[in-house]
Parts: C-alpha cells; sequence; structure tokens
C-alpha cells in the first residue's frame, strides 16, 4: 500500500514512438523540486463569422483543441531550497546547468531516429498521468555565481495531449459527416460515391477533390488515401 505521507516527484518519461513504446530510461527526468501548481487548459475552437450584413453570429462548433498542461518548477543549485530526500536528495547536487541538459535531452532535443523531439508521459502522484509532446518552453535564469554560472533557473513548460490517429478514430464516431475522415481508395471506387457513404450526399465530391487538389475526379488511383473534411451542409 502507498504511503500517503510519501513525497513523490514528478517524473517525466520519454519514447521513440507515438504509441508510447521505446523508452529510453536514460533521457527521463525526475524534477528536483515539485512544482508549487499546475495548470490543465481545455478549449473549443468556434466559428464565430457572420454573413455581410447580419449583426450577429451564430456560434458554430469547429473542434476541440488538444488538452493543455502548463508546469513552472524551479532547477537550484544554491543547496539552500528543500530537497525531498530519497532518490532526489542526490540529484539536488547537481550544477544547474547539468540538471537543465538533463531536463532538455528529455523534453526538447531531437532524436536523430525519429527527426524529431520525443513523445511524453508526465506523472505525479494521483493527479497528473498526461501523454504529451512539448508546444513551448521558457527558461528565466534568476540567480547567478560570481563568474556569471547559473544558480537557479525557473522553468515554464507546456505540454499539449497527444493522441495517435488510431486512437482518435476509435473515439470518433466514424459515420459522422461532421468529422474528418481518411478513406484508402479500393478498384471500382468512385469519388461521388465515396463522398455519398460519408456525407449522405454526392454533391460534395467537388469539395472533396479540390480539398485534396485531385486534378481527376473520374479515374482515382487505387491504394491512395483520400481525405474528407467536414462540410457545412449548406456548403453542398
Amino acid at each position: 500500500m502507498a504511503d500517503k505521507n510519501k513525497l513523490e516527484k514528478l517524473l517525466i518519461r520519454s519514447f521513440a514512438n507515438r504509441d508510447f513504446n521505446g523508452e529510453d530510461p536514460a533521457r527521463k527526468f525526475l524534477t528536483p523540486i515539485n512544482p508549487e501548481s499546475f495548470t490543465k487548459n481545455l478549449k473549443v475552437n468556434a466559428d464565430t463569422r457572420s454573413g455581410h450584413g447580419n449583426e450577429g453570429a451564430e456560434v458554430r462548433y469547429k473542434s476541440t483543441a488538444p488538452e493543455e498542461l502548463r508546469l513552472e518548477f524551479i532547477l537550484d543549485g544554491t543547496k539552500t531550497m528543500e530537497s525531498y530526500g530519497g532518490e532526489n536528495s542526490t540529484y539536488i547536487q547537481k550544477p544547474v546547468k547539468e540538471q537543465l541538459q538533463e531536463f532538455l535531452r528529455c523534453v526538447y532535443d531531437m532524436d536523430k531516429n525519429i527527426h524529431r523531439p520525443r513523445f511524453l508521459i508526465v506523472f505525479w502522484g494521483s493527479e497528473i498521468d498526461f501523454r504529451c509532446v512539448l508546444s513551448n518552453l521558457d527558461i528565466n535564469y534568476t540567480l547567478f555565481e560570481p563568474d556569471g554560472n547559473p544558480l537557479r533557473v525557473k522553468i515554464n513548460a507546456t505540454f499539449l495531449k497527444h493522441k495517435s490517429r488510431e486512437e482518435q478514430l476509435a473515439e470518433a464516431k466514424l459515420s459522422s459527416p461532421d468529422l474528418t475522415h481518411y478513406r484508402k481508395v479500393s478498384q471500382g471506387d468512385r469519388l461521388d460515391l465515396m463522398a455519398y457513404r460519408i456525407y449522405n450526399d454526392s454533391n460534395y465530391f467537388l469539395q472533396v477533390a479540390k480539398a485534396n487538389a485531385l486534378s481527376h475526379i473520374r479515374n482515382i488511383v487505387p491504394g491512395t488515401e483520400l481525405y474528407f473534411p467536414p462540410f457545412d451542409k449548406n456548403e453542398a
């Protein structure tokens, strides 16, 4: 049974694959001093455009933005701030430069094998279990030694919740015409019939052709993946 009085440190694990496989234990990061607070941001994107000459506008749903997690914490090298003991008691003794390098290697640095920063999971107690990628990072140097080496750095990091395309499709209602769809063309498929199956209206095939920059709409190549965006019914 977990000790409720034991202080747990915020942990960031990094992965090579978008399905969160391929963890590199050497790239994980344990905060030497836990955040005093964290912020989660939820946002719905709405279309509030109004027609010409109209005074008001109907608010239409466009999409739900990825959830954001914002963390603020301190990297300290003065040895005067509280240490949480155990594994952390040795980590806190590292110079601030080394602490920052470990953090950047985990969340920001390019992984040459995947040609991008790595995928992350942020853990903290029972409150945070967040699969994400880094979105924004501010590094504020606030205290220095006489020779200019930093003694304290404040980190403000924003992470975007990440879901693989497979997860998104599994959660979505695949038959809904109000959602984005991707379909692979099979032998004998016609664009107007594919549009009818998704939108229940074959008249959308011209918009689909435009969205995919198709030069020919009659002969679509089998194996091609087509993008079917959500359309307003009034646009058909």
